[in-house]
């Protein structure tokens, strides 16, 4: 069974490749480049995967999860500047795409800690707006 859980967090970023020119940033991220940056108000979903437990009646304990996600991404990410404060974006551009890699490996550092005998985390989806949203199953 599968199960997921949201979450809300809120950050600001600006779009551009430190390697890249003004120009080509402009080119390729748009108003996304924007050099004063922007914000969303993005939605985390965690699925996990496992049997249901037959004294428990659940694939896991929420409020474990719970724990799990605001130590790993919420006290991170929640009303941060990506760009300037978080490490990994210093140099890559903090897209969709790599903030949903970024939290994909922090859940999975703590996941064996907080569930060491299952279920597993199946997937995340980081929705960005109501029109773009990005699904990572496992890292590539």
């Amino acid at each position: 069974m599968r199960v997921s859980r949201r979450y809300r967090f809120c950050a600001s970023h600006r779009l551009r490749a430190a390697a890249l020119p003004e120009s080509d940033n402009a080119r390729i991220y748009g108003k996304c480049s924007n050099p004063h940056g922007h914000g969303h108000d993005y939605l985390l979903e965690v699925s996990a995967e496992g049997p249901v437990d037959c004294f428990t009646g659940r694939v896991l304990n929420l409020a474990s999860l719970d724990v799990l996600v605001r130590r790993a991404v919420l006290e991170t990410f929640d009303h941060r500047n990506l760009n300037l404060e978080i490490p990994e974006f210093s140099e890559a551009p903090p897209t969709s795409e790599n903030l949903a890699r970024l939290i994909w490996r922090r859940l999975v550092e703590d996941w064996g800690q907080v569930f060491p005998a299952g279920p597993r985390l199946a997937r995340i989806r980081l929705e960005e707006t109501r029109r773009n949203s990005f699904e990572i199953m496992e890292e590539e």
